[in-house]
């Protein structure tokens, strides 16, 4: 459910402490999520990661969604293509809509690299949460949603899987 944003005004800056507190936040989520990649970063990037798990999460895409989504020129976004199709990851077909557009969809090997490294994720937040109290965790949930909603993502498999390299759940 969206929560209500809060209407923001010319004095509403965030606080120094604030700020620090997102950052040294965002430390730890970026350790988890470099650590879910630990074993298949011999096979992907970053970047392929990345369009792995956008036709993981939205289905289907073209060339242009990708590059948009990856915010780089379509020429960048079909050779990060070109290399995941090449490893096996992805296949690249026509439209059965539109002959001239290319449609972009994961194979089984692509989908079961972006489960797997979601699972990573997954099991070290939950070991992380568990540390917490139930009412701390409860109230991080409601940060991180209005953080998230704040920063345009929405609440499904794929702003979790690329908030940090906009992809864990």
């Amino acid at each position: 459910m969206a929560q209500q944003r809060r209407a923001r005004t010319p004095t509403d800056t965030p606080a120094p402490e604030q700020v620090d507190a997102v950052l040294v936040a965002s430390r730890a989520l970026v350790g988890i999520a470099a650590a879910s990649m630990a074993g298949v970063d011999d096979v992907v990037t970053v970047p392929q990661f990345r369009v792995l798990v956008m036709v993981y999460t939205r289905g289907p895409m073209n060339l242009a969604s990708v590059a948009a989504g990856l915010d780089v020129n379509p020429s960048n976004a079909s050779r990060t293509c070109d290399r995941l199709i090449k490893e096996g990851l992805l296949d690249r077909r026509p439209s059965e809509v539109d002959r001239r557009n290319i449609v972009l969809t994961l194979t089984l090997p692509g989908r079961r690299l972006v489960e797997n490294v979601t699972r990573r994720r997954r099991t070290a937040i939950q070991r992380i949460l568990r540390r917490m109290a139930a009412a701390e965790r409860d109230a991080l949930a409601g940060a991180l949603a209005a953080f998230a909603e704040a920063a345009d993502e929405t609440n499904d498999e794929a702003s979790v899987l690329t908030l940090l390299w906009p992809a864990s759940s």
